[in-house]
């Protein structure tokens, strides 16, 4: 972990304590949002840190598996971009694939995932997993009984494979209320930024709310292993969420810090035989900033 001597939150050696790191059950007090002050401070921290992972994730070639599992509308894909706002591309990736094709489901229910795991100094961040047939395959239908069985007594060995071979493998569920998804869900019916995120799922997702819990106790039951825990984020406060995870996710690393060489800028040498061209020769994209600053004036 990061040897950095900025205060609170932290071991003697600066890496970012969690509160109970692994233990079971809701936190006794999650009323209220955290502060947006409190919260941009502490992200932002954060975030830092999560650079100084990726650079020793990327020197040591360690390979980071990160899974975001949990109800629609939970706060998934806002959390993996604030864990992913600061870092490389080409070292954090990604993963949210769409509905298998025909061939797809012709192949071995692993097999489409396994082409996204994370290669020597790669970190892997899945929003949602081979954990659609214990949950929404299982529960609408798309998958026949004996393959959702098949998949429960093959999940535990394949992720104790991966953790065998080297991988550091993570799977967090994000949690939320049936009040709060719906809450969620109707502030995206007039919002014409987040109307895409709206489908006919959404509708099932409330009709059917006992069976997706019912589908994830059964879940939790065959799949929370001592190798590869399963890890309950509280996500009624988004704000809360993500600060809870991320810090969650640097204690669960034992990460050092990679000392880099600083970089130096070296003088621009002279232009030596060189003549720009016209600009009437370019084509440039029409300056709208002008517009609008004229209006402001």
């Amino acid at each position: 972990m990061a040897q950095r001597k900025d205060g609170d939150g932290r071991s003697g050696s600066g890496k970012v304590k969690s509160g109970r790191k692994g233990g079971k059950g809701r936190a006794s007090d999650r009323s209220g949002r955290l502060p947006l002050s409190v919260y941009e401070a502490e992200l932002f921290r954060l975030q830092a840190e999560l650079v100084a992972l990726q650079e020793w994730v990327r020197s040591t070639g360690a390979r980071v598996l990160v899974i975001f599992e949990g109800r629609d509308a939970a706060g998934k894909g806002s959390a993996i971009k604030r864990v992913t706002e600061y870092l490389n591309p080409r070292v954090a990736r990604i993963v949210a694939l769409p509905a298998p094709t025909e061939r797809e489901r012709g192949e071995w229910y692993f097999q489409r995932y396994v082409q996204h795991l994370p290669a020597a100094g790669e970190i892997v961040l899945m929003d949602r997993s081979w954990y659609n047939r214990a949950g929404v395959e299982h529960v609408m239908g798309f998958c026949t009984p004996t393959e959702h069985k098949r998949f429960m007594a093959q999940c535990p060995v394949f992720e104790r494979l991966l953790v065998q071979d080297g991988i550091l493998l993570f799977k967090y569920w994000f949690s939320i209320s049936h009040a709060e998804q719906e809450r969620r869900f109707k502030s995206r019916l007039d919002d014409p930024m987040r109307q895409w995120k709206l489908s006919p799922m959404d509708r099932e997702a409330i009709l059917r709310w006992e069976d997706y819990s019912r589908a994830k106790d059964d879940m939790f039951m065959q799949t929370d292993t001592a190798e590869s825990p399963w890890y309950v984020v509280e996500a009624e406060d988004k704000r809360r969420a993500r600060i809870n995870l991320i810090a969650h996710l640097l204690s669960s690393i034992d990460y050092t810090e990679v000392r880099r060489e600083p970089v130096t800028l070296p003088e621009r040498p002279k232009a030596v035989n060189y003549t720009r061209p016209p600009r009437d020769l370019f084509r440039y994209v029409p300056d709208h900033a002008s517009i609008l600053q004229k209006a402001e004036e």
